[in-house]
């Protein structure tokens, strides 16, 4: 996030993209009430579905799946054809406006709205409350990202707050609500295929020779795989190992047959985890991690700030905390290390982690800080680009639409769209072992609009089967308007229902994020 959670109370106008925020952040979903409440904000709420978020919107822009990018195209050819762009700030802080202003000529409001569905008068009426607005902000999620145009739709977002000037200043900005409690963290620790800690890139000559010298090890100078890379590497034989640690993905991961096969295809799989999820049942070793709960550390948030964890019980059986668990490997392996406490990879952290320099236990043991913050000296940084960009200018991309890689047919007519729900959470490795969460919510079903229900002669509680190219599950139908129709919706959470048997790998071909949200499906009589 490039602004604080704290900011979204004193917005007076708010879109949501892709986001069910009341089910999946719930604690900023009460920000974003408040907003509305006291500060009498305008929300506007982008999703195919009618979520609760939705339903507390002034505007619902009820848009075709995926199809956002159309939407965020035609929002900018309003703010720039109806003179409505804040020149001073595109003229001080950006570049490359010839460019955004070429690619979204095109996208008028009539055409955006044979795209997406939503209505011209209503794109007009977004984007000039959007453009006139003092304090405004975006909020977004996955339902923007994982889609095979996931980093063009973001690129268009950034350019809509930089055409009006709402970044860089407080009560607005940009800000991807992250989708798990430390998913910040360990980006900003190196968890990504390209980059050390700190985002700074391993093809750097400097960055390597820095880590080189602090470790006393070689570093690869090219960027490794991603998750999809490495699932493909073991069906060819090119990846012979893996290790998995806090993560599930034969429930997770798109078209999870194919998954489970790359892994029963591996020579050697390691998971290191809190429970014996489905993915550790096919591993060779399993190490037994502590939970959060049973280990000191840092979480940092969705809005960058660094907070202490404090171990509250020991951890259970043979079970340790994932540091000490890495650090005997990394001892096996033959690099000597010898830290005693998580205080210690910290202060390593600040050595060698620009935007980290200035966090240790102590400043932290109070309360948190958000990076960057780069000395001691430093008080951290709730709203980021302040005084500019990283980069010096904001940089303004042309983006074209391109619609999802499947398409429905007469075979597969319907759309699958996949999401979270309020009591569980991810894969269900946690919360459904949780009796309460249980007792709310212990099957999952497929939402299917009222017209399709009929068409299909279906009813609420029946079974059906759901196919998609890659697979098939059978799973009870919950009759609603929520989703509309031609889409169906549920759950990744029950392994029962295991949704992304079916789902699509095409991938963003930048980020390499699989279009989870769209893909095409028939519905069938179990």
């Amino acid at each position: 996030m490039t602004n604080p959670i704290s900011d979204i109370a004193k917005n007076d106008f708010m879109i949501v993209l892709g986001s069910n925020t009341t089910e999946t952040h719930p604690v900023i979903s009460y920000q974003m009430k408040k907003a509305v409440r006291e500060n009498k904000a305008t929300l506007v709420v982008v999703d195919p579905r009618k979520t609760e978020i939705a339903e507390l919107a002034k505007v619902h822009m009820q848009l075709n799946g995926g199809s956002d990018l159309a939407l965020l195209n035609a929002m900018a050819h309003v703010i720039i054809a109806e003179d409505l762009w804040n020149k001073e700030f595109v003229a001080e802080k950006t570049e490359n406006f010839d460019e955004v202003k070429a690619a979204v000529e095109k996208y008028n409001p009539e055409m955006a709205a044979e795209i997406t569905g939503v209505p011209a008068d209503i794109i007009r009426e977004v984007a000039r409350g959007y453009a006139k607005a003092d304090n405004a902000g975006i909020y977004y999620t996955m339902g923007i990202t994982q889609h095979i145009t996931g980093t063009h739709s973001v690129m268009a977002i950034a350019n809509l707050a930089m055409l009006t000037g709402h970044i860089g200043k407080q009560y607005g900005g940009v800000n991807p609500l992250r989708g798990q409690n430390n998913v910040q963290g360990a980006c900003d620790m190196g968890a990504l295929p390209n980059v050390v800690t700190g985002y700074q890139k391993v093809e750097d000559p400097a960055v390597r020779e820095k880590y080189q010298a602090a470790w006393g090890v070689d570093l690869p100078q090219t960027p490794g795989l991603t998750v999809g890379e490495m699932m493909e590497g073991a069906i060819e034989g090119k990846v012979k190992a893996m290790f998995i640690v806090g993560e599930n993905p034969v429930i997770s991961d798109p078209d999870a047959t194919h998954v489970e096969h790359a892994l029963k295809e591996l020579d050697f799989l390691v998971v290191q985890d809190i429970f014996l999820t489905e993915t550790a049942q096919l591993a060779d070793v399993v190490l037994p991690a502590g939970s959060f709960a049973e280990k000191d550390g840092t979480f940092s948030n969705t809005e960058r700030r660094v907070q202490r964890v404090r171990k509250a019980v020991e951890p259970v059986g043979e079970a340790k905390a994932d540091w000490e668990i890495l650090q005997e490997l990394i001892k096996r392996m033959g690099c000597e290390v010898n830290y005693t406490h998580p205080s210690d990879i910290m202060e390593e952290i600040s050595q060698l982690t620009p935007s980290y320099g200035g966090i240790n236990y102590e400043r932290i043991e109070q309360g948190g800080l958000q990076w960057p913050c780069p000395t001691a000296e430093h008080p951290g940084t709730p709203v980021l680009h302040t005084n500019g960009f990283t980069r010096g200018k904001g940089k303004f991309f042309g983006v074209e639409y391109v619609p999802p890689a499947e398409q429905t047919c007469d075979e597969y007519p319907f759309v699958l769209n996949t999401g979270r729900r309020l009591f569980h959470y991810h894969t269900g490795s946690m919360t459904r072992r949780a009796e309460g969460l249980n007792a709310h919510f212990s099957e999952e079903y497929l939402e299917v609009n009222p017209e399709d229900a009929a068409r299909l002669n279906v009813v609420d509680g029946q079974k059906v089967k759901v196919i998609s190219r890659r697979g098939e599950i059978d799973i009870a139908v919950k009759v609603t308007d929520i989703t509309p129709p031609g889409m169906v919706f549920t759950s990744f959470h029950f392994s029962e229902a295991a949704i992304n048997k079916l789902t699509n790998t095409a991938k963003d071909p930048i980020a390499k994020e699989p279009e989870l949200k769209v893909c095409a499906v028939n519905i069938l009589p179990a």
